[in-house]
């Protein structure tokens, strides 16, 4: 089960944001989709705020985790529930009609992710259509497009995705090994496109690019060459309640997994760390998220 965070080592600016969090339960009420391939405990949203409160941060995103599939309704009401504090990223399937996706805008919905690895999902052409269908219904309403895939994916679909004429924000420090680093083949093409203004990179899920919890050495390394790119294009998360590894194939008997025991107050405490910089850190966890999430100004 997941930790009672400690006390930051700085004390975090006013709208202070955690960009990347999902919510669980309870199952009576928002149950799971039958196809998934994990079966998580609960994590209600109130643990979530108190996190929010105990480490000084002012607001959080919620996005749609795959084992509740396109049933958004556990993830809108907890920012139903806390309209001035938090917003959502869902997961459409496409069929939606504009009222539909009207209402999760009024809801606090301002993104849709794409989950590229835990679906198991398409790569090369399909992967381009489907970000041209998602793209085009989101357009109207300002949203931007979250995906959580691999540089090399990216880099494939890279001419795709400076056509869509949205946002597009990359989950987990765009998945790159850091072990390489700038080094990786493909982060001249991610530099590219974060010269272009319209993509972000979340510096969330140091554990998904690293086998330690709250990062390392190269990871500190990954996290100055992203924020190098573009400073005014990143945001920071914690990836709470820090799902443990699943085999990330669904099926209708998913295995029970538990969270990672990890201190959130400590991963709030890396940022300032990378920055050195106490305006930049402001910049990334507050005014960043601020106009990205569309959240009032402080």
């Amino acid at each position: 089960m997941y930790l009672e965070p400690t006390l930051t080592t700085f004390t975090p600016p006013a709208g202070g944001c955690d960009c990347h969090t999902h919510v669980f339960g309870p199952f009576d009420r928002y149950p799971l989709a039958r196809e998934r391939s994990y079966t998580p405990p609960p994590a209600p949203v109130e643990d979530l705020i108190t996190r929010l409160d105990r480490t000084g941060l002012g607001r959080a995103v919620i996005v749609q985790p795959s084992a509740y599939g396109t049933d958004n309704r556990r993830t809108l009401d907890a920012v139903r529930a806390y309209p001035d504090r938090l917003r959502a990223v869902v997961v459409i399937d496409g069929t939606e009609d504009n009222a539909a996706l009207a209402e999760m805008h009024n809801a606090g919905a301002r993104g849709v992710r794409l989950n590229l690895i835990s679906a198991g999902g398409p790569r090369g052409t399909t992967v381009a259509e489907l970000l041209t269908r998602v793209a085009s219904r989101i357009r109207p309403l300002g949203w931007h497009i979250q995906i959580y895939t691999d540089l090399d994916v990216i880099a494939e679909n890279a001419a795709t995705l400076q056509e869509l004429g949205v946002d597009i924000v990359l989950d987990h420090m765009g998945k790159v090994d850091a072990t390489q680093g700038a080094a990786h083949p493909q982060f001249p093409a991610l530099r590219r496109l974060m010269e272009t203004g319209r993509f972000w990179v979340k510096l969330s899920g140091t554990y998904r690019v690293s086998p330690e919890f709250y990062g390392n050495a190269a990871v500190t390394a990954l996290a100055r060459a992203l924020i190098a790119l573009n400073p005014e294009r990143m945001v920071w998360g914690t990836d709470w309640p820090h799902l443990a590894n699943h085999n990330r194939v669904a099926s209708a008997e998913p295995p029970p997994i538990d969270y990672h025991a990890i201190d959130y107050g400590r991963l709030l405490s890396l940022v300032p760390e990378w920055t050195e910089d106490e305006k930049l850190t402001a910049q990334i966890l507050s005014s960043n998220p601020a106009r990205l999430y569309d959240f009032p100004s402080t």
